[in-house]
């Protein structure tokens, strides 16, 4: 009865904030991230009289919800891409990616390293930090561009393709995170090598399976017209996918990123993506990512602003301009004018799913030290970390809006 009661009131509370976050122009993310924080602080106010409240944060459904939604979440950011528009604006877009995950990725390594005190947890801390403030997120940019008609632009398209290289590239730097959770240190230039080198592997076992495998799998399941076995067989590949990254000592969330990305209209017919795509849409949107990024709120802790205010102010300085200035100079130099250059570092400036997992498998692999230990800095670096994604994410139509003028069209 209990776990039911739970659910109903976290989803409820999610979608409704979700839905008012769209309202105002936000993505619905930060909505859902706000309920579980709303949730908090209510658990604190009225725990003693509303102990349902307190059980919230620890309840086991809104675990096993969250992990699920990790999986489709990630799987629906592969689906959503298409390899050939990647391909077609690789070569401006990669480099602005570059720049855009060196930046704030040295910067935040920097500030990680100043500020964090000395323990056997310190290098996987700066790492993460590091890795936190490297990652862009789409959604809230694919809105806003939409909403000025420059989406296809070509400044809407090097932000978009240059986003999708970040998550990319941050799914490798996750597997170099999780290297250091097992050791207890940065990896030699061997161990690095080998890394890159198993990482490399994957894509090309996974590249060619997508690329001829899933033609043929699509045929033989045309045959029985069934969606429901079409969506079974995009899960099972992708779970297939994350089994053979875990025996790579990878993370599972790169098999079923790849696993969405490969299925492509162009592979599996333009009906069955279509229905595909509206199925995971539904089921993600609908209710395990809301779940997922309310669990996320849950953990945050508000005091983290009074605590903690010069890191958080930096974190968050760091953050935004080091994106803004990162790929908004190697955008200037493939062309850009400076306006439409400034948008491409205000649009890579925002957080989302991607940056989210990363935080929440950091958190579940124990990198997060308890409270009370090592100083509040420590016991505060959570929240700082999910606070920067919130207001980055706020601040980025706000600014957007401000930059580019509307288009028809």
């Amino acid at each position: 009865m209990e776990l039911f009661a739970e659910l109903l009131v976290l989803l409820l509370a999610t979608r409704a904030l979700g839905e008012a976050a769209e309202r105002l122009g936000q993505p619905a993310s930060v909505g859902e991230l706000s309920a579980g924080i709303l949730l908090t602080v209510a658990a604190a106010k009225f725990g003693q009289d509303l102990p349902f409240l307190d059980r919230l944060a620890a309840s086991e459904a809104l675990e096993y919800a969250a992990n699920l939604g990790i999986f489709f979440l990630v799987l629906l950011a592969g689906v959503e891409l298409d390899p050939k528009e990647i391909r077609d604006n690789s070569r401006g877009a990669f480099v602005v990616a570059l720049g855009g995950m060196a930046l704030p990725l040295l910067g935040g390594l920097a500030l990680a390293w100043f500020f964090l005190p000395e323990s056997e947890l310190k290098q996987g801390q700066v790492l993460l930090v590091g890795v936190a403030l490297s990652i862009s997120a789409i959604p809230a940019t694919v809105k806003v561009f939409t909403d000025l008609g420059l989406l296809h632009a070509r400044v809407g398209e090097t932000v978009i393709s240059a986003a999708v290289f970040d998550d990319i590239l941050g799914l490798f730097l996750l597997a170099v995170l999780l290297a250091v959770l097992q050791t207890g240190q940065v990896p030699d230039l061997a161990t690095l090598g080998l890394l890159l080198a198993k990482v490399a592997g994957f894509f090309v076992i996974t590249v060619a399976l997508g690329t001829h495998v899933y033609p043929r799998v699509r045929r033989g399941l045309k045959l029985m017209q069934a969606a429901a076995m079409e969506f079974s067989a995009l899960v099972a590949v992708a779970l297939a996918y994350g089994f053979l990254a875990e025996l790579l000592n990878l993370h599972w969330i790169l098999g079923a990123f790849m696993a969405g990305l490969y299925f492509a209209p162009s592979r599996v017919g333009p009906a069955a993506y279509t229905e595909m795509k509206a199925i995971l849409t539904a089921l993600t949107s609908g209710i395990l990512g809301p779940l997922f990024f309310t669990s996320i709120g849950l953990r945050v802790d508000l005091g983290t602003i009074t605590a903690v205010p010069l890191f958080l102010s930096l974190l968050i300085a760091v953050a935004f301009f080091g994106k803004v200035v990162g790929a908004g100079l190697p955008a200037l130099w493939a062309g850009l004018g400076r306006r439409e250059a400034l948008a491409v570092g205000v649009g890579m400036s925002a957080r989302g799913a991607v940056e989210l997992v990363v935080i929440s498998i950091a958190y579940e692999a124990g990198l997060f030290a308890p409270p009370g230990v090592g100083g509040p800095l420590v016991a505060h670096l959570f929240s700082s970390l999910i606070l920067m994604a919130v207001v980055t994410t706020l601040l980025t139509p706000i600014v957007l809006r401000r930059i580019l003028p509307k288009t028809e069209g």
